[in-house]
Formats: structure tokens, sequence, C-alpha cells
């Protein structure tokens, strides 16, 4: 079968345009020892193959993907995934932010697949990047019962307590983006959930505006927060029947698994678009694999 041509304008998948293809040999490649045919355009006279579009494309070492998602979502660090890889770390931190984009691209199609959720929960879950100083915000949406991630935003946020006053003079005013990205995440959300969907939080007196203005139809219950456990590292909590598990299990899995929000390490987060992607190279992981 000839493909259509991908640099022509004016080509479609119409057996018409398909007829000025023509092949014109192929090659090995050796990062999956695959054989690719190559075509040409007789249109345009530009040369292609199947390999032009895909996402790999002039990856040589494809075949490292799949392992690298896995070890990404399993507790490891880039540059513990070069060594055992025997990688580079700039090849590693090239592949880290690709199988981002992918796992973005696979949790969205995913969760559009899926029947709206009628129950769902989130929260905050705290972090930081560099030091404590500068802390950051994981706003956690999963569905009921499931545990299936809707949707995450991280958001910068003021310091508080001891180290507030630290954090000013070090660093300077820190803005707290927290709202605007609860708001940012609820417009995620709108299309994954019933309009009547009831969603469950704690009681942090911001949380109702926000869900009064995204899903002025839905049911928002609140639960009185709960002293966290030590196994649990603060996520899950010190009772017997805990109404926010679902998400509270989440977040306590996204502790265990993501080497940055691990609560005694030396890898930190340097950059939040970071954070965001190897959060979402973990939800494509839970939601595929580990639910």
């Amino acid at each position: 079968m000839r493909p259509a041509c991908p640099h022509c304008s004016q080509s479609s998948m119409t057996s018409k345009n398909r007829n000025a293809v023509i092949r014109r040999g192929s090659f090995f490649r050796k990062s999956d020892g695959r054989v690719v045919d190559r075509f040409r355009c007789l249109s345009c006279h530009r040369g292609f193959s199947f390999a032009t579009l895909h996402p790999c494309y002039r990856q040589n070492k494809r075949h490292l993907n799949f392992q690298l998602s896995r070890l990404f979502a399993s507790g490891m660090s880039q540059r513990r995934a070069a060594v055992v890889l025997n990688l580079s770390r700039s090849t590693v931190v090239r592949k880290f932010l690709y199988l981002a984009g992918q796992a973005l691209l696979n949790l969205e199609e995913s969760n559009a697949r899926k029947s709206p959720a009628t129950r769902i929960q989130f929260d905050d879950q705290e972090t930081f990047e560099h030091t404590k100083c500068k802390p950051l915000s994981i706003t956690l949406a999963v569905e009921y019962k499931t545990r299936r991630i809707l949707g995450f935003e991280v958001s910068k946020m003021a310091a508080n307590g001891h180290l507030a006053e630290i954090s000013r003079k070090k660093y300077g005013k820190r803005p707290d983006e927290r709202r605007a990205g609860r708001k940012k995440l609820f417009a995620k959300l709108k299309p994954l959930v019933e309009p009547t969907v009831l969603i469950e939080s704690d009681q942090n007196p911001h949380y109702p505006e926000v869900v009064r203005a995204h899903f002025p139809n839905a049911v928002h219950k609140t639960h009185k927060g709960q002293r966290g456990s030590t196994t649990g590292q603060g996520e899950l909590k010190k009772i017997r029947f805990d109404p926010l598990f679902s998400l509270n299990h989440t977040c306590a899995m996204t502790r265990a698994n993501i080497n940055r929000l691990f609560r005694k390490t030396w890898c930190t987060t340097k950059k939040p678009d970071r954070l965001f992607a190897h959060l979402c190279i973990y939800a494509d992981f839970h939601n595929s694999t580990l639910i």
C-alpha cells in the first residue's frame, strides 16, 4: 500500500493522489532492526518513507523508549536511568521530554474514550522546586473507586510557616498560582465528567468557589481533614475509614513512584514544567498499567 505524500500540499488520502507516489527502495533501520520502504512524490519531487511522520522519527535508540517510561514511573531518576541503560544524560533528557509529550496525548485520548465520571475527588499535594523555600502545589483529580487520574496541574505557591520570611529574603515575593491552576484543571475536567457529578474534597475554604464556577449543577461534598499515618507519609490517613481514600492512595502512589516527590531525597525538581512532564509519564502508566 502506497501512502499519500506528507510534504505535498495537494496530497490527501484519496487514491488519485496516491497514484502520484512511486516506490524508491528501502533502508534498514538499526534502532529496531526493521526494513522501511522509501517513496517519492511525482508532484513535489520529494522523498519520504513510512517513518517520516512517526513520532519517533530520527531517534537512534527508539527500542529503549518503553523501558525508559517504565523506569521513570517506577521511582528512578534520569541520571540513574542513564547509568543503568548506558546512555548519555542528554539522550535521557531528550527522551524524557519526548515520552512526556506522548504520555500526555495518550492520557487525554484514553480519558476521552472512557464514559464521563459521576464521582470524583480532588485536592492539593505539596512539594517544592530546588529548595523548600520555593514550594509547589500539585492539584490532582481522580475518579472515585477506580483511582483513574483525570487531570493535574502544577502551580507555584508562597512558603508558609517559619520558612516564609527566609523565602522572601532569599528569593523575593513568590506568586501564589494555585487558584489559576485549579481553574485550569477544572476547565480540562468539564468534558470528562457528568454535569451533575459528585465532587469530594477536604474542607479547604478556597475549593467551593472554583467548583461552583465550573460545575454549577454539581454536588460538592467536603470531608474534615484527618491526621496522616506514618507509613503513608501524610497522604494515607490514620483512621479506619477514609472517605477520600481513592485520592489519598493515588497521592501516596505518586510519592512512591516519582523520584522527585520522595519525602527525603536529594533528587529535587529544578523546573515546574519538568515536574508536570514527570507527572504525565506516571499518570499514563498509572491509568494504563497499575489500575
